[in-house]
């Protein structure tokens, strides 16, 4: 279960465990997505059709920008552990505590937008990733320092190796 939400928009609360069986606040969702490659899908949504392209995803803090026929949407997205700890007031307490940067995904680095010892604030481009074509824009997930970089441009990196280290 997810509550995904664009800021501006009452949250959504979308339940998905294959794209045949989505369920969007509680009522099933009647659609049909067929990909068209480099992040790109047609979607049809109760007889309506859709153009989709994925702009970029960050899946460390779950946020993800949409252009759904040419317009930008960005989404926000919260599984139950995020709302249990933003319920208890635990949600900064976690980004702060982060020590490293790991990638999401397997990919290639295209490019290195930071330096050792240089500051950052959460959100801040690091790093960006490129994984099935797409262009993945891997962000600082709390303020901080780096501290150092532990891959290099044009690497090709696994899900869950270390990128950054912060001091």
């Amino acid at each position: 279960m997810l509550h995904i939400s664009t800021g501006t928009a009452p949250a959504w609360e979308v339940d998905y465990q294959n794209t045949a069986n989505v369920s969007l606040n509680g009522q099933p969702l009647n659609w049909d997505i067929t990909a068209l490659g480099g992040g790109r899908y047609h979607v049809l949504l109760d007889g309506r059709s859709y153009g989709a392209e994925v702009v970029s995803a960050d899946y460390a803090t779950k946020n993800i920008v949409l252009k759904i026929n040419g317009q930008r949407v960005e989404l926000s997205a919260k599984d139950r552990f995020d709302l249990l700890l933003e319920r208890l007031g635990m949600s900064n307490a976690a980004a702060a505590k982060v020590n490293e940067l790991k990638a999401p995904m397997p990919g290639l680095i295209v490019d290195i937008r930071v330096q050792p010892g240089q500051a950052v604030q959460k959100g801040d481009p690091l790093l960006v990733l490129e994984a099935m074509k797409m262009e993945n824009i891997l962000k600082a997930p709390a303020d901080g320092t780096v501290g150092g970089i532990k891959v290099n441009l044009r690497d090709n990196v696994q899900k869950g190796q270390v990128l950054v280290q912060f001091a």
